[in-house]
């Protein structure tokens, strides 16, 4: 049986081990930049991390904008994807987040969308992108 837990990260530990994920999926795998990838936010948000078997697996962030409560940098290392790591994130994040009542968003990859979707997320405006990946605004409308 496969257990997935995630939660707030909380020390330097856990913090290098979502950085090490990001840095897998989005600079190697999806040939993000560093410097785009890497923000001035890192220290101003809440980050969280997912295992799988005590393994690290995925991480995720939020963090406050002038828009609302922004959900970003969700990665799922490839040899755990499609083993509800990004969903228990999601589900982990929104209930941290939805208690502070603001308007929850974010960018998602078109290959994820159906992931935020199934969260009660809906699209919002015409396709863009993002470090030349395709990303749509969602808006978290709730289940």
């Amino acid at each position: 049986m496969i257990t997935t837990v995630s939660f707030k990260i909380s020390d330097k530990a856990m913090a290098d081990h979502a950085f090490a994920i990001r840095q897998k999926v989005f600079v190697d795998e999806q040939m993000v930049s560093p410097e785009e990838e890497y923000d001035d936010f890192e220290e101003s948000a809440t980050h969280f991390l997912a295992l799988v078997d005590h393994d690290p697996a995925g991480t995720a962030r939020w963090r406050f904008t002038d828009k609302g409560v922004k959900l970003e940098r969700f990665a799922v290392l490839a040899n755990f994807r499609k083993q509800g790591v990004g969903a228990a994130l999601v589900n982990t994040v929104l209930k941290e987040v939805l208690p502070l009542n603001e308007k929850i968003y974010l960018h998602s990859q078109v290959s994820a969308m159906n992931l935020y979707e199934k969260a009660g997320f809906v699209s919002e405006g015409e396709l863009f992108y993002e470090a030349n990946i395709p990303h749509y605004k969602m808006v978290y409308k709730g289940n």
